[in-house]
């Protein structure tokens, strides 16, 4: 059975005709789609930092702050959408800067959970540079209590990870969060 076979009897079993003509290609439109929003399963994190860790003398925090976020609620299948804001403390390392947010993209590219995507965020960063600190914020609006259940429309969720230095030192973690207001 493929992905576009699945689309199909979804649409059948939620009373459409597949046949239709503005239906005829959506189960492969759909497939396609989900392929695209879920490509984050075919990347790994050696692929996606391709060796873009440079020698840096800086141990000042460095950020990365909106990174437009999309995702997929695993709960739900349905979107959240939000900004991520991600900072390290070099030790010796940096990454290159489009390499945080194809980080980012690599894990909001699987079906997820907010929690668990911060964590992964921050844990791949510390893995890749070593660095002395993580920190890493997502705000982000979800469909799924949008747009069904409670229908909320002007909530969001903040999550938030800290490693290292910004989680033992209140003064590191109070400058990160200062920045990112």
């Amino acid at each position: 059975m493929s992905l576009e076979n699945d689309y199909t009897s979804i649409l059948r079993q939620l009373g459409e005709d597949p046949a239709r003509e503005g239906l005829r290609d959506t189960p492969k439109r759909a497939a396609k789609a989900m392929r695209y929003l879920c490509r984050g399963y075919e990347q790994s994190l050696e692929e996606v930092v391709n060796g873009a860790l440079f020698s840096s003398d800086t141990s000042e925090m460095v950020l990365v702050k909106n990174i437009e976020l999309y995702s997929l609620c695993e709960h739900h299948l349905l979107p959240f959408i939000g900004k991520v804001h991600v900072a390290y403390l070099p030790a010796g390392k940096v990454l290159g800067l489009s390499k945080v947010a194809r980080i980012v993209d690599m894990y909001a590219r699987r079906l997820q959970i907010q929690e668990n995507l911060s964590r992964q965020i921050a844990e791949a960063v510390q893995q890749v540079t070593g660095a002395s600190g993580v920190a890493v914020v997502i705000e982000a609006q979800h469909m799924c209590m949008m747009m069904r259940g409670v229908e909320k429309q002007n909530s969001s969720m903040v999550t938030s990870v800290m490693l290292g230095e910004f989680h033992e030192n209140a003064a590191t973690r109070a400058e990160f969060m200062n920045l990112i207001r």
